[in-house]
């Protein structure tokens, strides 16, 4: 849509005023301006053939060359016809939150353009306006009672002038910045400080015509403030708030973008952000059908009585939705106990029940093999004292005795094996997003603080009777009473594990007991991701519906 400064209109006749700059040198006349009109929906075809019907001048002499070169810094104008012919009302719904008859607030939503242009010549907020309050339709030809506009895809508050004296008033307050707005956006990643500034000059970009830019010379004075209200927590996105002191085309979308946090869905200032949220995250991508921006707030002086207004509108399903969503991340559960405890079989069976799970055992073992992980760090640190001569893996008994002996090789080994662990859990938790849950065994899962570190949500542990551990289960693992005893040296007491525990799984039974448990357990988690979204609700609620909590 063209600024008014660009663009008028005459009943049937559109004017366009522009002035190239140096960018625009050697740029072909229909070029520039099929560049220029793009986003109104005019073709450079339709374009060419004004400019050979004598519509366009340069610096006020008529030019009919489609392919005449600019040389930079001419006045240009262009006229041309416009294709919609009269407003026709249009009863369709209107979300009206204030009408005094002198003045109207509406809830423009997402996807409505605000008034006729060549490219959309109905539909528009207009048409629908204009069936509400007839009474409008002989103030302008195109844009009746219209004093401010918002973007197509962005929902929240405008404000009507329902006759031309309040209508011109209104006009003068946004000129001289006497009203207050705020909006909501979602942007990519998380802003560096949670209040900002923002003071950068705005004009068209240099390149694309069509879009907006923060420019170093020739710009318009553009100022913003942002405050950051929630982040995500993967950090992937954030909700901020923020007002604007200017009113530019585009000024939130350029502004944030400038900083280097685009709006998510907003393809135009934020094309690279938004292919990555495409490949890593399809199903947030899919919800981001538009740039997230709503118009929150909005405060002005009455035009006829001078008594403050201020509204303020929650955003639509869809802005709430991706907010859900964001916040909607997998639980991460971490498994711990006892060794020769039932860890294993418990595991066994939450995969059974279609639940991601994660074996640091496997992890390790994995690690160990010929240039794994682990085996390039060991080697790297201790050369080949640990590496089998014959599998040229590492050589697990040898490293366990060494282990055992040295206490300090044991904490060095462990500070080399460990980062390596923690890095495929949270691969795996993330592989694993869109799940309800995803469940990762670590034995030393608290001995390396990682519930202090916020690594998982929820630890769930596996208690056993001392003397099935013991005897039943170490049999079946084949583990020596002295190997045990070391193994458990190495671990917190079973007392202090269950006592960091979400939830319990009791292994005094039988496998058929611990399945029962796992699903005794399940709805215990189930519960907290329940509470989890509940407490996110109502946060949301109090955050835009204030008066009301």
């Amino acid at each position: 849509m063209c600024n008014n400064e660009d663009f008028t209109e005459n009943k049937n006749q559109l004017l366009w005023e522009k002035t190239a700059g140096f960018s625009d040198r050697n740029t072909r006349l229909d070029k520039f301006w099929g560049t220029v009109l793009e986003e109104e929906g005019i073709s450079r075809g339709k374009v060419k053939d004004w400019i050979k019907a004598g519509f366009a001048e340069i610096n006020g002499k008529v030019c009919k060359k489609p392919n005449q070169k600019l040389m930079g810094n001419e006045e240009l104008t262009l006229k041309g016809e416009a294709e919609i012919t009269s407003l026709v009302p249009e009863d369709l719904p209107l979300e009206i939150i204030f009408n005094d008859g002198k003045i109207a607030v509406i809830n423009k939503p997402a996807g409505l353009t605000t008034h006729p242009a060549p490219s959309c010549p109905t539909g528009t907020l207009v048409h629908r306006m204009i069936h509400h309050f007839p009474e409008i339709k002989d103030m302008d030809e195109w844009r009746p009672g219209i004093v401010h506009r918002l973007d197509k895809f962005t929902s929240g508050l405008i404000s009507i002038a329902l006759n031309e004296h309040d209508r011109l008033a209104m006009s003068t307050a946004f000129a001289e910045r006497e009203v207050s707005k705020s909006y909501l956006a979602i942007v990519h990643g998380v802003p560096e400080r949670n209040f900002g500034e923002i003071e950068a000059p705005m004009g068209r970009h240099p390149v694309h015509k069509t879009k907006m830019a923060v420019v170093l010379k020739g710009g318009r004075d553009a100022r913003s403030e942002y405050e950051t209200l929630w982040s995500d927590p993967e950090e992937r996105a954030s909700l901020v708030k923020v007002k604007i002191f200017t009113g530019r085309t585009h000024q939130i979308r350029v502004h944030m973008a400038h900083i280097g946090h685009p709006l998510l869905g907003d393809q135009v200032y934020g094309s690279m952000e938004h292919a990555r949220l495409v490949k890593d995250e399809p199903l947030l991508a899919e919800l981001a059908t538009r740039q997230m921006l709503h118009a929150y707030s909005l405060s002005f002086a009455h035009p006829e009585s001078g008594e403050e207004l201020s509204f303020t509108q929650a955003p639509p399903d869809d802005f709430i939705g991706m907010l859900k969503a964001l916040n909607k991340s997998v639980q991460r559960v971490g498994l711990i106990g006892m060794p020769c405890g039932g860890k294993s079989a418990a595991l066994k069976i939450l995969a059974a029940k279609g639940i991601p799970t994660f074996s640091a055992d496997d992890s390790v073992a994995h690690s160990y093999e010929k240039d794994g992980p682990g085996w390039e760090l060991l080697r790297q640190r201790f050369g080949n004292r640990f590496i089998d001569s014959e599998t040229g893996t590492v050589d697990k008994p040898k490293l366990f005795n060494a282990m055992r002996d040295n206490a300090d090789l044991r904490r060095e080994v462990m500070g080399i094996i460990h980062p390596i662990v923690q890095h495929d859990v949270l691969e795996f938790y993330k592989a694993h997003n869109d799940e309800p849950l995803a469940v990762a065994e670590v034995p030393l899962l608290l001995e390396g603080g990682w519930h202090t570190q916020k690594i998982v949500d929820a630890v769930v542990g596996v208690r056993c009777p001392e003397s099935k551990r013991n005897e039943e289960l170490r049999e079946k693992r084949g583990i020596s009473p002295e190997i045990l005893a070391v193994f458990d040296s190495w671990q917190w007491d079973e007392k202090s594990k269950l006592d960091c525990c979400t939830a319990i799984i009791e292994n005094d039974e039988d496998l058929k007991k611990i399945d029962s448990e796992t699903d005794r357990i399940l709805e215990v988690l189930r519960t907290q991701r329940e509470e989890k979204e509940s407490l996110f609700e109502n946060y949301l609620k109090k955050l835009f519906h204030p008066d009301t909590v």
